[in-house]
């Protein structure tokens, strides 16, 4: 099965140049802790998270209104093509820790597949499960 039968193609991302409010702001209206990043062109930058607004920029005692996403966000994310098979997309995010993947076509976001979206379809609950359980036992080691 390949990505694009399941990843979620409905996205909100927020723009590199906007402030970290905005962002804040697009995670507590669709109730959701990471947004993809983009330039204008909507060719991936980064993502940024819940945790990436408390800690380097509340923490760091940077304003809200006046600091770019694109200087808080994450950067050198994993990221799969549609193409790819659900199969290496799940090995990806239980090596890198993550739950969500970004998913590119040339540089530009065309979706995201998320643990949620494996669980959600009968024939990946197992690998999802397998997935959260790698990057939860990797959590504890380190």
């Amino acid at each position: 099965m390949k990505i694009s039968d399941l990843m979620t193609e409905r996205i909100v991302s927020v723009d590199k140049d906007e402030p970290v409010v905005a962002a804040a702001r697009l995670l507590k209206k669709h109730n959701v802790g990471a947004l993809p990043v983009t330039d204008r062109e909507k060719r991936l930058r980064g993502i940024v998270t819940d945790r990436d607004i408390v800690l380097r920029c509340v923490a760091g005692e940077l304003d809200p209104g006046a600091t770019p996403v694109g200087e808080i966000m994450t950067r050198g994310i994993v990221t799969a093509e549609g193409a790819d098979l659900v199969d290496d997309a799940v090995r990806a995010m239980s090596r890198d820790q993550v739950r969500r993947l970004p998913v590119v076509e040339n540089g530009r976001l065309i979706g995201m597949l998320s643990l949620c979206d494996l669980s959600r379809s009968p024939g990946c609950a197992m690998e999802a499960a397998e997935a959260l359980t790698e990057i939860s036992l990797n959590l504890r080691r380190k």
